[in-house]
């Protein structure tokens, strides 16, 4: 009995070593990549992330995970694209607006009524024009790794109903810190007047800005529908968010996790599209609920007003871009 024993004794030992081995040898191939981003746990990108997350630590067997870091509590987005070029942060969501300075040729994003529809947007991004895009920021030490929708961007405002471009003469309109943003808003009549997303809502409040312009679920999530009575459907721009990676963090993976990485980040991406949709849906009704008055702009308006910014475009490096991009559309 005693020999018996010893001999379990020694598997047993044995067995944990094994394991212990396994498991020490896992924690050397497994990763975790940091991802920050600016917006709220209960908005559909960072719903999406999660996903994305459960669907890369599925892929992986449990090698890959995503830890995720919400609410800007790393930063703001200019910050976090630093700390990925330089490898403190793995990966962040930006909007393609912030990606500008890094990739110029991001900014035809921001030109106004360039889609057609959702179908035109979807085939840009996900076509041999996003494809394009996203590589152009090697160069930069980050990557794209793929879109999410961010809804198109409409105006609201805090004093009165806007219906056509006039109407926004004079109005101090926020706009991101984005040269393009704010060239549209001046072409279109208004004053913009960069500030801060998290210093908008008092800023509204407090009559600095009388209106801004931004897509459904964040007038809502934000609570600006509180002080911003009116919102004009005019969905005057399209600009998806931004997926990045960086480069010290995608040159360290094998092929294979970049496999894995890069299936998990096309199926959050279809998963994000239905939430996105759904969760613009549920924002016009709450705000409609909360006494918004929601306007539907006549669009041939307002793609009349911009049309100095096309114009302007004329023998630019983006001109030969939107050409293709308004090719894309007229080809349906």
């Amino acid at each position: 009995m005693n020999l018996f024993t010893d001999i379990l004794k020694v598997l047993v030992m044995l067995t944990v070593a094994i394991l212990l081995s396994a498991c020490s040898e896992f924690k050397k191939d497994s990763v975790s990549i940091r991802l920050a981003h600016g917006l709220d746990v209960q908005h559909p990108v960072h719903v999406a992330l999660e996903y994305m997350n459960t669907e890369l630590q599925r892929l992986s067997g449990g090698t890959m995970q995503l830890v995720l870091y919400p609410s800007a509590q790393l930063g703001s987005e200019r910050e976090i694209i630093e700390l990925l070029q330089i490898g403190s942060m793995g990966m962040t969501k930006v909007s393609a607006n912030s990606l500008e300075a890094f990739v110029p040729e991001m900014k035809v994003f921001s030109l106004p009524y360039l889609f057609n529809d959702q179908a035109h947007y979807w085939n840009t991004l996900q076509g041999d024009i996003g494809q394009r895009l996203l590589a152009a920021g090697t160069q930069y030490r980050v990557r794209g790794l793929g879109y999410f929708d961010a809804g198109s961007r409409s105006f609201y405002t805090t004093k009165q109903e806007v219906h056509k471009p006039s109407d926004l003469n004079g109005l101090k309109i926020r706009v991101m810190s984005s040269q393009s943003a704010v060239e549209m808003v001046n072409t279109i009549g208004g004053a913009a007047t960069p500030v801060s997303f998290g210093e908008l809502y008092t800023a509204l409040q407090q009559g600095i800005v009388a209106g801004a312009e931004n897509n459904p679920p964040s007038f809502y999530f934000s609570k600006h529908y509180e002080v911003s009575k009116f919102y004009l459907l005019d969905e005057h721009t399209s600009i998806p968010d931004v997926i990045i990676v960086g480069t010290h963090l995608w040159d360290s993976l094998t092929a294979q996790q970049q496999t894995w990485l890069t299936e998990a980040m096309n199926v959050a991406t279809e998963f994000q599209k239905q939430l996105w949709a759904e969760s613009t849906a549920m924002s016009l009704a709450k705000v409609k609920e909360a006494g918004v008055s929601v306007v539907e702009a006549d669009k041939s308006l307002f793609q009349a007003s911009v049309q100095p910014i096309y114009d302007e475009l004329k023998g630019t490096s983006i001109e030969p871009l939107v050409k293709e991009i308004k090719a894309l559309g007229d080809s349906k």
